[in-house]
């Protein structure tokens, strides 16, 4: 044995000056029992450890049953790597400590501890964070909310502070990305939607993102929101962007409401203006319209008359220059009647004036009126 007590110059020896197994004499110098003890014995302690084995199982040595029960051992640890994911979980499997799949629910296996191992996170809890706001519980007061304005003060493109308060629900989708891509899941999905609210916020104006677009904002926040965590590879899915709040912030909430005063004047100004001129500007086209229309008819009928007027004219005059005497009586006969015809007249014949001096007459106007009673009666 190499460090067993033998004769001979390669052996350890009381009093000799060979060096023992460490190059050094064991004894210090030719003393036995110096003051260094002798180095331990591996081959005895060994031999030491088998008989106790052996006296420990004296019935299993050589026979089946070891067998047996180290396949039965073997069997159950290979039985412990299937495990079962519910509904709501997913199953992130580690070997030696390294993601390396994710399964989804039902039945699953892994190889055994220690080898790998699983966590099984809820995915379908749907988590939110409060942006802008915190909301407290106090036993008193009940439940209330905080504002926090560092995150919720944000600069409009117009040049404008605003103050938003929103809140992001969110849920995961990949447990294994979850767990591994980033370290602090809620303050992530806070950075990441309130960074995404003020570049929403600004691209906006204040009248508008305090007004119309409060959807928009939210729709479009929760879009930016979902692709900043997609480039990080979250394995979070936002499901709704809710804004809480949308107003001024405190310390000039006065003097905006003084301003939103003016313009709600301003434009019931101009609405009542509008409604003026959609009121005037009809009617006064309608009015055209008709001078319009009237003057076009009087032209036209001015026109059909100086042509009826020349075609009478024309017709005449061919039949003037076919008779001139009988037509220029009756020309003069028309005349007169026509001038005659309103008035009282009398008719006197002074040639029928006899010796006795009476002048014939004929009352017109009395036979015409005693003709006229009579026809009534």
């Amino acid at each position: 044995m190499p460090w067993s007590s033998q004769g001979g110059g390669g052996g350890w020896q009381s009093g000799g000056g060979n060096s023992g197994p460490w190059g050094r004499s064991p004894g210090g110098g030719g003393r036995r029992g110096g003051g260094q003890p002798p180095p331990p014995d591996l081959e005895e302690m060994l031999r030491r450890g088998q008989d106790r084995f052996r006296r420990w199982m004296p019935g299993l040595r050589g026979s089946r049953g070891l067998i047996l029960l180290l396949l039965v051992a073997i069997g159950i640890w290979l039985l412990t790597g299937f495990y079962r994911v519910e509904p709501d979980e997913q199953g992130v499997v580690l070997r030696w400590g390294e993601w390396t799949k994710t399964t989804q629910p039902g039945l699953n296996y892994h190889l055994p501890w220690p080898f790998e191992t699983v966590i099984r996170p809820k995915v379908t809890k749907i988590n939110r964070a409060e942006i802008g706001y915190r909301t407290l519980v106090d036993s008193q007061r009940g439940a209330f909310t905080r504002p926090v304005p560092d995150e919720s003060l944000m600069l409009t493109g117009d040049e404008n502070i605003i103050d938003v308060k929103f809140t992001v629900f969110w849920r995961i989708r990949d447990a294994g990305q979850f767990l591994f891509n980033i370290q602090a899941p809620e303050r992530t999905v806070k950075d990441a939607a309130e960074s995404a609210m003020r570049e929403v916020i600004g691209k906006s104006r204040l009248q508008s993102a305090l007004a119309e677009e409060r959807l928009l904002l939210a729709q479009q926040t929760h879009e930016l929101t979902q692709q900043i965590l997609e480039y990080y590879g979250a394995g979070i899915e936002i499901t709704q962007v809710e804004p809480q709040d949308i107003a001024p912030p405190e310390a000039v909430i006065a003097s905006f409401r003084d301003v939103q005063a003016a313009r709600a004047d301003q434009e019931r100004a101009k609405n009542e203006a509008e409604a003026y001129r959609n009121d005037i500007i009809p009617r006064a086209r309608g009015a055209a319209e008709r001078l319009v229309q009237e003057g076009t008819a009087y032209k036209e009928e001015v026109v059909a008359k100086a042509q009826g007027e020349a075609a009478r004219f024309l017709s005449v005059f061919g039949e003037y220059e076919q008779n001139m005497d009988v037509v220029r009586r009756r020309m003069y006969l028309e005349t007169m009647e026509e001038v005659l015809g309103g008035i009282d007249k009398v008719l006197i014949d002074s040639s029928a004036q006899g010796s006795s001096g009476v002048v014939p007459y004929l009352p017109l106007p009395e036979l015409q009126r005693r003709q006229d009673t009579t026809g009534a009666q």
